[in-house]
């Protein structure tokens, strides 16, 4: 792929991914082993599964813009790199509170399309320990769809970073893969969670050699792609036999692990902004996540 020069591109950064409103909170260990599915994984539901869980909560939670995607480009936007964002926002309030939140940090919303029902929502469940518990409802987010994705969505953008979550519809991420590679950008996947490569490790291999420049990966995630490998020099070279280049987060609570790899994403693409020695990635990756994860809101 040819390289082009920063004044060839409108956005350094387009995100792609589900835009989602997060619903934060602390809660005890027995309200999470009450509830389907395992602690420190995520499960999606459906809109009444939803409802129900947020009528199980202590309290009210704190509501912040999210998605993976959206975590990186938010935090992209801040530090100063023309930024948008590919994905389905819904038709009610959470929508417009989202994209308004997006455009006052710095980020283009010229890319974002629209549904017709609700937006999508992360209630995210932290524990004593840190580790924090999602359950997701796509909403209007789930119905973005491979026939509404073409190469002009990443027209003038420089660099696509994707969440792994569109794994989960796998037309669309390859459909995504295929518009941004011919548009000429060069491309980042999260992976987003030990789910994710547990639901789509036939495919994700090859996907990775083929399309993708950059992976990032916390410890799970790396783990569940190597078969349970766990030592860490291990994971870095499976990582690397996949693609180009790759980042593996290493962390013992899963918040930090989570967390902070959607936001060491966003330093990287700001280690190759002019001005700035491509060495300056490695403190901007450590230093952004640790500020970001100390916020509940992050």
């Amino acid at each position: 792929m040819t390289a082009m020069t920063n004044e060839a591109h409108k956005f350094e950064l387009i995100g792609v991914g589900n835009p989602l409103l997060d619903a934060l909170i602390h809660v005890d260990d027995s309200l999470v082993a009450g509830i389907p599915g395992d602690k420190g994984g995520m499960v999606l539901v459906d809109e009444q599964e939803m409802s129900t869980l947020l009528r199980l909560l202590p309290g009210q939670p704190t509501l912040a813009p999210g998605g993976s995607a959206g975590n990186t480009a938010g935090a992209t936007a801040r530090l100063g790199l023309t930024t948008t964002f590919l994905g389905k926002l819904g038709n009610d309030e959470a929508a417009s509170a989202y994209a308004e939140s997006f455009r006052a940090g710095g980020g283009d919303t010229s890319r974002f399309k629209r549904g017709t029902i609700p937006n999508g929502r992360c209630l995210s469940l932290v524990t004593p320990d840190s580790e924090r518990t999602m359950r997701t409802y796509l909403g209007a987010a789930m119905t973005l769809s491979p026939e509404e994705i073409s190469t002009a969505d990443f027209a003038n953008c420089k660099h696509a970073h994707i969440e792994g979550y569109l794994l989960f519809n796998r037309a669309l991420m390859i459909k995504v893969l295929t518009s941004a590679k011919s548009a000429g950008c060069s491309i980042s996947l999260d992976l987003a969670s030990f789910e994710v490569v547990n639901a789509t490790k036939d495919i994700l291999p090859e996907l990775l050699k083929e399309y993708v420049d950059v992976v990032f990966a916390n410890e799970e995630e790396a783990q569940a792609l190597m078969d349970g490998e766990t030592r860490d020099a291990k994971l870095i070279s499976g990582l690397l036999s996949f693609c180009p280049r790759a980042a593996l987060k290493i962390g013992r609570a899963r918040l930090h692990n989570r967390g902070s790899t959607q936001h060491t994403a966003s330093a990287r693409p700001k280690g190759h902004c002019p001005g700035r020695h491509h060495r300056s990635r490695r403190p901007l990756g450590s230093w952004i996540p640790l500020r970001m994860v100390a916020r509940i809101c992050a």
